[in-house]
Order: C-alpha cells, then sequence, then structure tokens
C-alpha cells in the first residue's frame, strides 16, 4: 500500500509543471488562435476559468468556461476533420476544483475512486452528468465538435463537459449540425489552416434544478488562412431553441454578440482577419 501512495504522490508531482486551468491563453495554449490572439475580455464572465484542455498528456484545444452558469463560454480550436468513430464516456475538469487535482481530464469515476472525491465536491466546480439526465427538449451539445479533429484522442477530449451546453436537440441534430458538417467542409476549401471560435450566450432558463444554464444564443466563427497574403472569414449564430441557423460575416457577429453580451465591443480574432 505505501509503494502506491508513493507512486501517486509522485505521478502528481509530474504533472505539477502542465498547467490546465490556466491565468492565460497567450501563455499557456496559444496555438489554437489566429496569431495566438484569443477573443478580448467583452466575453469574459464574473467568475471564468481559463482551461487548457488537456488529454492524455496534450493540449488539443481551449476553452473559457462560466463557473457561474456550468458552461463554456466559448471553445477554442483548429478544425482537422478526419475519419473515425465517435467515442464514448463523458470527461471533467479535475482542476476546476484546484491546483492540486490532476491536470488533464479524467471520467468522474476515476476521480471519486482514486482521487478521493466526492461528487457534491466536484459538481460545485462544474456541471456533472447527472445534470444532463432525463431531460426534455434538450440534449448535450458540443461546442467544439469531434467531428471536426482528425484522430480518436483528438475527438474524445471534446467530450468534456466543459465543451458541453443545453442545446435544443432538434438545433443541435438538425441546422446545426448541418454547418459543422456540411457549411464548414465547403467553406474551408483552399485553407491550410481554419482557426475556429464556437460559443453560447447565457439565458434566462436552466436545467439541473437551476444549476446549468441554457444559452439562448449558440455561435461559430472561423478565420480561414489561404496563404501568407489571403485570409477569409464567416460566422453564424442560432436560436436555441429553433431549429434555424443564420450566416454572417464575422464583423455582423461581433456587432451581435457586443450587444448579447452587453460587456463592451467584442473582437474574437486579430484584426487580420476580414470582417467583412
Amino acid at each position: 500500500m505505501l509503494w502506491l501512495l508513493l507512486l501517486q504522490v509522485w505521478t502528481s508531482c509530474l504533472w505539477l509543471g502542465h498547467g490546465e486551468v490556466v491565468d492565460s491563453f497567450e501563455s499557456s495554449c496559444p496555438q489554437f488562435f489566429f496569431r495566438e490572439i484569443p477573443p478580448n475580455e467583452a466575453l469574459v464572465p464574473q467568475n471564468p476559468a481559463w482551461i487548457c484542455q488537456r488529454y492524455k498528456n496534450q493540449y488539443f484545444f481551449a476553452t473559457l468556461y462560466d463557473r457561474e452558469e456550468r458552461i463554456p463560454v466559448y471553445s477554442a480550436y483548429i478544425y482537422e476533420p478526419g475519419p473515425g468513430k465517435r467515442p464514448k464516456g463523458w470527461l471533467v475538469e479535475p482542476q476546476l476544483m484546484g491546483p492540486t487535482y490532476p491536470k488533464t481530464m479524467e471520467k468522474e469515476w476515476t476521480l471519486i475512486k482514486h482521487y478521493n472525491v466526492s461528487l457534491e465536491k466536484l459538481s460545485e466546480s462544474q456541471a456533472v452528468l447527472q445534470d444532463y439526465k432525463n431531460l426534455t427538449g434538450v440534449n448535450r451539445g458540443h461546442l467544439n465538435p469531434n467531428g471536426h479533429h482528425f484522430d480518436y484522442s483528438s475527438r474524445m477530449a471534446t467530450f468534456t463537459l466543459t465543451n458541453i451546453v443545453p442545446q435544443d436537440e432538434k438545433l443541435n441534430g438538425g441546422a446545426w449540425n448541418n454547418y459543422e458538417q456540411q457549411t464548414m467542409i465547403r467553406n474551408t476549401q483552399g485553407c491550410n489552416t481554419t482557426y475556429v471560435v464556437v460559443g453560447a450566450v447565457p439565458g434566462n432558463n436552466y436545467i439541473a434544478k437551476g444549476r446549468v444554464n441554457k444559452p439562448s444564443y449558440i455561435w461559430s466563427s472561423a478565420c480561414c488562412v489561404v496563404d501568407n497574403n489571403h485570409r477569409k472569414a464567416w460566422a453564424v449564430i442560432a436560436e436555441n431553441d429553433q431549429n434555424q441557423v443564420q450566416l454572417l460575416t464575422l464583423g455582423e457577429l461581433e456587432g451581435t454578440l457586443t450587444q448579447l453580451y452587453g460587456r463592451g465591443e467584442v473582437s474574437l480574432f486579430d484584426s487580420e482577419c476580414p470582417r467583412e
């Protein structure tokens, strides 16, 4: 038993150099943003967490998480679709409970069984599986979709509840899915690298007895690098109770989000990404 305890302590020490809940994206996982510049502070909620989403000792995307509403504000990633099966199982972010916990996403039962964490403690910091049970009309909607990633590990990393919002089930399986799977393929033709920032605007409704906010809008934006001298951009927004997606320019989306969030002028990408 003693050697197991020592092994656990040693393993924990190995993680200490690899932050997951971080102070800023610029210093920890800037690679998921065009020109390494994340969205500005107009999207930052009152109680935020900046998460470099880590799975199997590798960063796969970045999420700004709202601890109060228990939903992500946005997830940022590079579009790299590939063939493969949809993963099963869901993960959570131990570091939202505090810096002494593992810095890579884990399953709930792993934390409960091996790290002496109660479900009650875990649920204080984030949404848990129980919050998404027995829902009517909504289901677990990925912001960063697993189908936009090229291998099993990168797709599995999107199955963290910090990347999930309560999404209208018809929208999730209908118009939003069409955008993710069809429009993105068309729009990214000719792109060398496509940076995506996809987010959710908090609404007035909740699931799980008020624990988890149901967003009023879901939105997505993309900045495509064609070559050193050419870039293009596009954006969409959808009300989270209708099976419709509105195609916008990047500038139009930023203007809409500026009004919806009400925290100042929103900028999603560096100024070199076209707004028109």
